[in-house]
């Protein structure tokens, strides 16, 4: 199901109705302020495997997700105050900030590491999604066999419409992955540059 959702004001009764898909258990793929991101309920463990399968990912690699907020964010990770001050400064945005994790975070986006990927999408439909369902949603993101970033909603439902339970047509995005940024012990570590200004972090 392809649904159109206005990015810039989201219907509430639209958001709703995918929030209560991700609370049965469902997955979607929704619009980031970086790329199209496929994600289920953090908690639903089904729905991580099947990503992992759709993704065909090795299930070593770790699972970014979306929280609603920093305060969200100190539930699921150990945030410091330098932490909290450097994410304060670019969050909302196209980040991913690495961090330690909590013991809320489902074992099975850890492999073998307690730290985890998270972020706050400068993306209001996505964000009017986790504040509806009231838990983070996992974040990959959508990309075809030749391993591009889809951006196009039409194009992502011909490949994925018997993969998912809905897509959300936020428009046509200019699909460029999130810069990821380290915050273990203090220490500010780029380690992927993407669509998020770097300079300050190198």
């Amino acid at each position: 199901m392809l649904l159109s959702i206005n990015t810039q004001n989201p219907q509430t009764r639209l958001i709703k109705k995918v929030a209560e898909i991700l609370r049965d258990g469902g997955i979607v793929i929704y619009p980031t302020d970086t790329v199209y991101g496929l994600g289920c309920n953090l908690f639903n463990k089904k729905g991580i495997e099947k990503i992992y399968e759709i993704k065909k990912r090795n299930k070593k690699q770790p699972l970014s997700f979306i929280c609603a907020d920093l305060k969200d964010i100190s539930k699921y990770a150990q945030v410091t105050d330098f932490g909290y001050r450097i994410m304060k400064r670019h969050l909302p945005g196209p980040y991913t900030f690495i961090l330690q994790a909590s013991r809320l975070v489902p074992k099975i986006i850890l492999p073998k590491r307690q730290t985890t990927g998270i972020r706050v999408p400068d993306n209001r439909i996505c964000m009017a999604l986790v504040a509806e369902l009231g838990q983070p949603i996992i974040s990959t993101s959508v990309k075809a066999a030749d391993d591009r970033y889809l951006n196009d909603p039409e194009e992502i439902e011909s490949i994925f419409k018997h993969h998912v339970d809905v897509i959300i047509n936020g428009g046509i995005i200019a699909a460029e992955p999130s810069t990821i940024v380290s915050l273990i012990d203090d220490t500010v570590e780029v380690l992927r540059i993407g669509k998020g200004d770097a300079s300050e972090f190198i």
